[in-house]
């Protein structure tokens, strides 16, 4: 009931606002378990992806949302919770991606959608990075729904790092056509098979969001995009005590 409040009140009020356009509803079926796959720009993604959608979608969020402290952290709890968002926690990684695949099984076994970010977290610079296999492919393959590929487009532009204030714009949905694999089933174990069909499902992604594709992970990105600010920075400031200096 309370997803149903929400989409009506927030979907309602971000399609008014920025007015999203979408390509390839007819490729969502309209019953029937289903895997949307997406790439992921912005935390407004989770929330503009169903609001265009007549049926619910499940996405798995991290552990944190459902757990900080305070009257903040409580309202935000209670938001992911009754717009049925499932907590998962990324603090050790092998079982980070167990509570995953559990959770996108248990949303398909009741004939549901189930949404989640291959690259498993949000990109730093807009390009789209490499699929991790343990999640995605897993669910796919032990459940045998179909895969849906899903491109946000510009979502990142609307409130990008150190803007309070949303830009309104019209950001862009495309969604491809089912991808099955069927054939693999049984095979989730395999990890040529996982990194395969994950492999795939970035390749429809990509010709969906025409991102340049990086062909490492997301995670390792933003090391090195954090390595490289902290390296400019401290010769910045040598370069500034050299100068005093002298």
């Amino acid at each position: 009931m309370f997803y149903g409040v929400m989409k009506l009140t927030l979907g309602g009020s971000l399609k008014l606002a920025f007015k999203p356009w979408v390509e390839g509803l007819e490729n969502i079926p309209k019953e029937g378990p289903a895997i949307l796959a997406s790439n992921h720009l912005s935390f407004s993604d989770s929330f503009f992806l169903p609001a265009v959608l007549d049926r619910k979608v499940t996405f798995i969020a991290k552990a944190e949302y459902f757990t900080s402290p305070g009257v903040k952290g409580k309202l935000t709890a209670a938001f992911f919770k009754g717009v049925g968002q499932l907590p998962v926690d990324r603090s050790g990684a092998r079982g980070a991606g167990e509570a995953a695949v559990k959770s996108g099984l248990d949303v398909l076994a009741r004939g549901e959608l189930f949404g989640i970010y291959p690259e498993g977290t949000r990109s730093p610079d807009g390009r789209l990075y490499r699929g991790k296999p343990g999640g995605l492919a897993r669910v796919a393959l032990a459940s045998g729904a179909p895969v849906i590929p899903v491109a946000m487009i510009d979502t990142e532009k609307i409130q990008p790092p150190g803007k309070i204030v949303p830009k309104l714009m019209s950001p862009g949905i495309r969604i491809g056509k089912p991808l099955d694999f069927s054939r693999y089933h049984g095979m989730e174990n395999d990890r040529f098979i996982l990194r395969s069909v994950t492999d795939e499902v970035m390749y429809e992604i990509m010709k969906l969001s025409g991102q340049e594709y990086v062909d490492i992970y997301a995670t390792a990105a933003k090391r090195q995009i954090a390595e490289a600010k902290k390296r400019a920075e401290e010769a910045e400031k040598a370069a500034r005590q050299s100068k005093s200096g002298s």
